[in-house]
């Protein structure tokens, strides 16, 4: 390479390339790692070079040639190259690469208009100070590759137009714990500003997207899951409409119950016109929808939910296909089809499904949710009423074209209403869950909005987080760590602003958490156990029932503290109902694991003292932090022990966690026989889990006959799950072959960006 090659500086100049310069700056980003070529890394950027190239796209060579090196052989190149690529956006937000001073940052930002001012107003200079000597900014080098290009392209403070960068992570971690813990007593607050700090930068609580990229900023909402209630008048849809918009403006996920919304012919003003039915509607809450971006880091996304017995079901469950015309299609929201335990009787009876429009069988919506005695019998009385509007279909017909749909577009979800209110938080007579939201994993009550400052309605938030199970040594880690995450998220629901009336009130209430997991795959190849056999039953039981355990008592502990949350009451742990009460009895036939916890006191300190929050757990996806904690994502297997994930930042390489170590003890997804062993993982996990869980079900066509899933296999496991208790499927994921290749050991994934990334990704 030409040794008098020129470079171009920032300020204009041109210089002659330092190559010593570069050498040591790899050299340093190499230092402990394993396998790794320092001149390798210099080689494939030299043949980059070219006269006159500018300082910044070095920087930019260099980091991609190492990113580029990341392999089975030589993981440790997405250490090396993130490494690289810290010092690279320090440079950028700080001219160097030592941060300057918290109080001296903090002051800069405000004035920029990038921090909110309350942090200067809540803290001193002097603990800002102390803050300070908190942070260990050599944590940036625990981050891989993949980490780093999520957090310079949706966390990090930044000015998304010049792509000026303006903090590093650390400053993220400890200005989101200030945050959050500012309205706690000055003689406590400092230390749980540290140990919550400690806790998100060494990666064993995950935060989802809304916290991690707004917390700190001026914009104050940071709740993942929105769920607006439609009710079946005009006015109704526009106070949704118009609430979808507010919330997908400020980071939301949004889920849609317009099940109430009347078929089409329905008469309207007693027959004066002629109802349009759930099309038009539904369209008009796509276009609220995707009229606004969230502040560049995501579009927005919502899943609309809707009754499979609604007369227009045959309709709505092919609105997502390719086939079909724009009228008849509304292919950029995703569905979720509600049903229960009498739609799934029909099907194995051989029978019939009947369906009416919501208007025309009074009490029979309610029922649906609130009471599934009362729903058989009203279901019932109108199939035999002759007067009633209503069609006949054959359910293993219908079953079978939602299954279709379902496999050939991947986003027709499934909401079995029945268990998310047998099996649930609240007292379904008083507080029903009529749906879920986007990932499927918050099930909590709502009341439709008759107007957008409807005192009446109720939205529902939810506001997530996750403990990475693969960084804890045993099981007692946990009661500290959900302490820590429940007071953190109880903080921040005072802590953001709300909107609409409805939202702070149904939040003020209720206080709903949903505290998830991260790197469930990493944990049982830890432990040597396995997805697809059974082995891991034990273990998920034990584990799930701590975790719910825990969380509960540090809800107990925050109510002794500030209170139990107002509508406490409405809930079935008022009365002493606890998850491990009301789960599925057919868990007790593949998992024989005893209880651990002393469940008997808790149940009575409960009882005595309440809860902080209603809701304490949900498993999100967690597909975009868990990259942050470099985790396999939620509690899925992984599909490669590489995974190269297509993003708007180009493919970034991760490595499953302790590659080295534990490579042959993972179960990857493609090589499970099938989703038996997956769901009942999930149904011991539902036992103890008091939301939803966003669990997937998984095909490869070329484990069948003609290379195609027949539809009895799909039955068999939309019944299985049924029978666990899982109340939620999200994903239909099927294996095209083309996007795996290394014998597995690598997959190319697209980023999917539609679950709206604190929601979903959290």
């Amino acid at each position: 390479m030409n040794s008098n090659m020129q470079v171009t500086k920032r300020s204009g100049e041109r210089e002659t390339i330092d190559l010593d310069k570069i050498h040591r700056v790899i050299t340093w980003a190499a230092k402990g790692l394993n396998n790794v070529s320092v001149s390798e890394v210099e080689l494939r950027s030299h043949l980059q070079f070219y006269d006159g190239i500018p300082t910044e796209a070095i920087h930019e060579t260099i980091i991609k040639a190492a990113a580029d090196l990341i392999s089975p052989e030589s993981p440790d190149y997405q250490f090396l190259s993130a490494r690289l690529a810290i010092f690279h956006l320090r440079k950028k937000a700080f001219g160097q690469f030592e941060p300057p001073k918290l109080y001296d940052h903090v002051v800069k930002l405000v004035e920029l208009g990038k921090y909110d001012t309350h942090i200067l107003q809540d803290y001193s200079r002097e603990e800002l100070d102390t803050l300070d000597s908190y942070i260990d900014h050599w944590r940036d080098m625990d981050f891989s590759y993949a980490a780093v290009k999520q957090l310079e392209g949706k966390y990090l403070v930044q000015n998304r137009v010049t792509h000026e960068v303006y903090e590093s992570a650390q400053f993220l971690y400890i200005l989101v714990a200030a945050c959050l813990f500012a309205n706690y007593p000055k003689e406590t607050r400092l230390k749980y500003v540290k140990d919550f700090y400690d806790a998100t930068s060494t990666f064993k609580i995950s935060l989802p997207t809304p916290i991690m990229s707004g917390v700190r900023t001026p914009t104050r909402q940071f709740s993942s899951c929105v769920l607006i209630e439609c009710g079946d008048s005009l006015d109704s849809i526009n106070a949704t409409a118009s609430s979808i918009v507010k919330y997908v403006s400020q980071r939301a996920g949004i889920g849609v119950n317009a099940g109430r919304i009347r078929a089409l012919g329905s008469p309207i003003r007693g027959g004066e016109a002629f109802h349009t039915g759930c099309l038009p509607f539904y369209k008009y809450f796509q276009t609220a929808v995707k009229s606004c971006s969230q502040g560049g880091v995501r579009g927005g996304a919502a899943t609309l939910f809707y009754p499979m017995w609604h007369l227009e079901v045959e309709s709505l469950l092919v609105l997502k296909n390719n086939r079909g015309v724009e009228d008849n299609r509304i292919r950029h929201l995703d569905y979720g089809v509600q049903l229960n335990k009498l739609m799934y009787q029909r099907l194995i009876q051989g029978g019939m499904i009947t369906l009416f429009s919501p208007s025309d069988v009074p009490g029979l919506y309610d029922a649906f949710f609130e009471d599934q005695a009362e729903f058989e019998r009203l279901y019932v009385k109108y199939e035999q009423d002759e007067s009633i509007r209503k069609k006949q279909i054959k359910a293993v017909e219908l079953f079978s074209l939602m299954m279709q749909e379902r496999a050939s577009t991947g986003r027709i979800y499934i909401q079995n209403v029945d268990h998310c209110n047998t099996h649930s938080p609240f007292d379904a007579k008083v507080a029903p869950v009529r749906q879920s939201n986007l990932c499927l994993e918050i099930a909590l009550p709502t009341k439709p909005l008759n107007n957008i400052d409807d005192p009446d309605g109720e939205i529902a938030l939810c506001t997530l987080s996750a403990l990475n199970l693969g960084a804890i040594k045993n099981l007692g880690e946990l009661e500290s760590l959900a302490d820590l995450a429940v007071r953190a998220l109880d903080s921040l629901l005072d802590y953001q602003d709300y909107p609409i009336i409805s939202a702070h009130k149904g939040s003020m209430n209720r206080r709903t958490l949903g505290i998830g997991v991260i790197n469930f795959a990493n944990y049982l190849a830890k432990e040597g156990v396995r997805y697809s056999d059974g082995s891991a039953n034990g273990i998920t039981h034990k584990t799930f029932e701590a975790i719910q355990y825990y969380l509960l008592k540090a809800s107990m502990n925050l109510a002794k503290e500030q209170g139990a949350c107002p509508a406490f009451h409405e809930t079935n742990y008022a009365k002493g109902i606890l998850p491990i009460d009301t789960y599925k009895r057919d868990l007790d036939k593949i998992c024989d694991e005893p209880l651990h916890m002393d469940w008997e006191s808790l149940r009575e300190e409960i009882k005595t003292h309440g809860l902080r929050n209603s809701t304490l757990s949900a498993l999100m996806p967690s597909e975009t932090s868990s990259q942050i904690s470099n985790a396999t994502n939620g509690i899925e297997p992984p599909r490669g022990l590489i995974s190269v994930k297509a993003s708007k930042d180009g493919q970034l390489k991760q490595v499953v966690p302790d590659f080295e170590k534990y490579q042959y003890s993972y179960e990857l997804l493609w090589n499970m026989p099938g989703n038996e062993g997956y769901l009942q993982l999930v149904g011991l996990m539902q036992k103890f889990v008091d939301q939803s869980i966003s669990a997937n079900t998984n095909y490869d066509p070329s484990r069948f006959p003609g290379a195609k899933v027949p539809m009895q296999v799909l039955l068999k496991d939309l019944l299985t799950a049924y029978k666990y208790g899982v109340k939620t499927l999200y994903y239909h994921n099927t294996r095209d072959g083309a996007s795996d290749k290394y014998d597995d050991i690598t997959s190319i994934e697209k980023e999917d960006d539609s679950c709206a990334g604190g929601a979903c990704k959290i």
